[in-house]
């Protein structure tokens, strides 16, 4: 019986071996050292009789130059954008147990201070009535202010009802409609103030975001103001 094992040592070696790879350190991205060595090679084998012209060894250098510190540049911005967001993360955290002021349909009485807030009238008007009203949409609280004025007007509330009892502490509807002196009636958006519970981070690119007691989580971008109180 013949067999087929071949036991000569001079073969041994001259067979690819399939687990052995180049390790891949750079995802096949080219570096300096190989486009120097590419750049040598292509040197070496030109026609002498056609040599490479200066301007195009310069023009492949520059190319080559450039691209480089065009990845260097996004590096180091990656670097700066992710520093400065920390550095944001941290100055929002001074917020933390302050009130912000931004746009909203809520209001929120915590039962401990006066809910505030104020709303943009960008014409004159003759009246200005806000409602508070519950989950259910039931008024709870509702008062005019007289001859508003063009521009900002502050309103409070001190978390009291119709019949000037306090009301348990949660979030409130709030609506305000205005009537213009030239006859036209609008409801308006309104602005209130809200304490911040936390601050977060919204993943990658997604920026700074707070944590409003009852109102959820709010962009710092969005912030119009904010109060010591």
């Amino acid at each position: 019986m013949t067999s087929n094992v071949n036991n000569n040592s001079a073969l041994d070696g001259m067979y690819w071996n399939p687990e052995t790879k180049t390790p891949d350190k750079n995802n096949g991205a080219l570096t300096q050292s190989d486009f120097f060595a590419l750049l040598t090679q292509q040197l070496a084998y030109q026609d002498p009789t056609k040599p490479v012209e200066n301007d195009q060894m310069i023009a492949q250098m520059t190319n080559f130059t450039m691209a480089d510190g065009i990845g260097s540049l996004n590096e180091s911005f990656k670097g700066f954008a992710e520093s400065m967001t920390s550095n944001q993360a941290l100055q929002a955290s001074s917020l933390v147990g302050r009130s912000v002021l931004t746009q909203s349909e809520d209001i929120v009485f915590t039962g401990d201070t006066l809910s505030r807030g104020n709303i943009e009238l960008d014409k004159p008007a003759t009246m200005m009535k806000v409602r508070i009203e519950n989950e259910k949409g039931e008024l709870v609280r509702s008062f005019s202010v007289e001859n508003p004025k063009t521009g900002k007007n502050d309103f409070v509330w001190d978390g009291t009802d119709a019949n000037d009892e306090a009301v348990v502490a949660g979030v409130y509807k709030i609506k305000v409609d205005v009537s213009y002196t030239d006859g036209k009636t609008a409801t308006l958006p309104v602005n209130v103030y809200t304490p911040v519970g936390s601050v977060s981070m919204n993943g990658t690119g997604g920026g700074i975001m707070l944590n409003l007691l009852g109102l959820g989580a709010v962009k710092l971008s969005d912030v119009l103001e904010v109060s010591y109180s």
